[in-house]
């Protein structure tokens, strides 16, 4: 099975819709000329008018690239250069998708109406319609981009992205096989490829060739883990399976994503406040505002149960079992680098004010966890600071 590349999922939806728009376009502009009844205008004005608007919204199509670039060095150099949420968002594909359209509609159009003496006023108004539309849309688009370089709204997307996954992957229902036996192992399957992050499973997939094998598949790595060449990737419990039906089920690429990995909003969060917190940038308060959303996730975390996420097939069976972060990794990932790096008293009493609200809604077994941290600030608190060693 060939590596599969960035978003490929997302880079087809990104072209199908473009597509769409262009033979809507190409439609309406070979159709709507026909129209013979109502209205009519002269059709060297429209001609005029169509070509006019078509060549200027050329334009258009350059300001959005100009955006996307713009905002895209912006974040990657003042967040994280892993913070792709404004390239990702599907407003930039649309309203480029919408202009390419609109830009075939009027060529297609003025090329329809030939050597006509005049022609529906159709024509025109849908014209100038569909211009206010993509004005619309380029007006949504700026605003997500000034969205995008502040960093109350970008801290919120990342924590609102953080959340959506952690509330799928964490159920209170989703641990009550995990002392059910598995078959013995027969087989392991291993990563034959070079390294690529595991961004997805496909879980129907991988479930009904396990439910057709009658076996159980247990992945080794979560999403959001890069996979090595020679790496075991998963064990086959109870029978056979080829393993290229095992790697199918597996979404590769070349940068973590929100979709399966509830990490990386722990890892762009720390980012932000690490970058924050460097000598170049020296700017505690940022870091702490970083706080709000990091404490809410860790929050979430620590109350929700953990171990392997056992998906079942359609006769209640567990067919696929994926491992999931525990309590551990979560600190590990948002929160251990940046107690190390923290010299303000600012940073530090956010850090513990921070674990504080998390540990009252831990679950028991995670308590201790919090209380490690704490200590260790405690020691922060009590050490002279470094200029004074």
């Amino acid at each position: 099975m060939p590596t599969r590349v960035i978003h490929a999922r997302r880079r087809l939806r990104a072209g199908v819709t473009q597509l769409v728009f262009v033979l809507a376009g190409l439609g309406a502009g070979a159709s709507v000329p026909r129209i013979g009844r109502g209205p009519r205008a002269p059709s060297a004005q429209v001609i005029d008018t169509l070509l006019a608007i078509g060549l200027g919204l050329l334009g258009a199509v350059a300001l959005i690239f100009s955006v996307l670039f713009l905002v895209v060095q912006w974040v990657s150099t003042t967040f994280s250069p892993r913070l792709m949420l404004f390239r990702d968002d599907p407003i930039v594909w649309r309203t480029f998708g919408f202009a390419v359209g609109l830009v075939v509609f009027c060529v297609t159009a003025a090329l329809s109406i030939g050597k006509r003496a005049d022609v529906s006023v159709a024509v025109p108004v849908l014209a100038m319609l569909l211009l206010l539309v993509l004005i619309a849309l380029l007006r949504t688009l700026q605003l997500r981009a000034f969205s995008a370089i502040q960093l109350a709204p970008a801290l919120g997307s990342i924590a609102a992205r953080g959340r959506e996954v952690i509330d799928a992957l964490y159920t209170r229902d989703s641990t009550e096989l995990a002392t059910t036996p598995l078959p013995p192992p027969s087989a392991t399957v291993s990563w034959p490829h070079p390294p690529a992050v595991l961004q997805r499973v496909r879980t129907e997939r991988l479930v009904d060739a396990a439910r057709s094998a009658d076996v159980v598949i247990v992945l080794r790595e979560a999403p959001g883990a890069t996979l090595h060449f020679g790496d075991p990737v998963a064990d086959v419990h109870g029978g056979a399976l080829p393993d290229d039906v095992v790697l199918r089920g597996l979404g590769l690429g070349d940068e973590r994503t929100f979709e399966q990995d509830p990490l990386f909003a722990f890892r762009l969060l720390a980012d932000v406040a690490l970058r924050a917190l460097s000598a170049a940038v020296n700017d505690p308060a940022t870091a702490v505002q970083t706080f709000d959303g990091l404490g809410d996730l860790l929050g979430r975390v620590a109350a929700m149960p953990h171990g392997p996420l056992r998906v079942k097939d359609r006769d209640g069976m567990p067919r696929l079992v994926i491992p999931r972060p525990d309590c551990e990794e979560f600190l590990r990932t948002g929160v251990d680098d940046i107690i190390f790096a923290a010299r303000s008293p600012m940073v530090l009493a956010g850090l513990r004010t921070m674990l504080r609200r998390a540990r009252e809604r831990a679950a028991p077994e995670n308590a201790g966890l919090f209380d490690e941290r704490a200590a260790l600030l405690d020691g922060r608190f009590a050490a002279p600071p470094p200029e004074a060693l």
